[in-house]
């Protein structure tokens, strides 16, 4: 089963807003899509994955979690990630 990234985010978050020019640029390097979730308007993801900020970037492969990132999330850290489960 393929591996999933979720990058959860809120509207007007400057985090989250510095966050989506990197997630694009590792998604067109690894060839991969980043889902991006509303976490204010899909709220049961804040329980679900206990989020406190924003941007939170999850990795699962089949439902678990591989990985987790709260915060701003730079290139080459995401990459490297994201490599490891490729």
């Amino acid at each position: 089963m393929r591996v999933r990234v979720i990058c959860f985010y809120q509207p007007g978050c400057m985090g989250c807003m510095e966050q989506v020019p990197i997630n694009r640029e590792v998604e067109r390097a690894l060839n991969i899509t980043i889902e991006e979730i509303d976490a204010i308007k899909n709220s049961y993801y804040i329980t679900e994955f206990q989020l406190k900020v924003t941007p939170t970037i999850v990795i699962l492969k089949e439902g678990t979690v591989l990985e987790r990132f709260e915060g701003v999330v730079h290139t080459e850290q995401l990459r490297e990630a994201l490599k490891k489960y490729l």
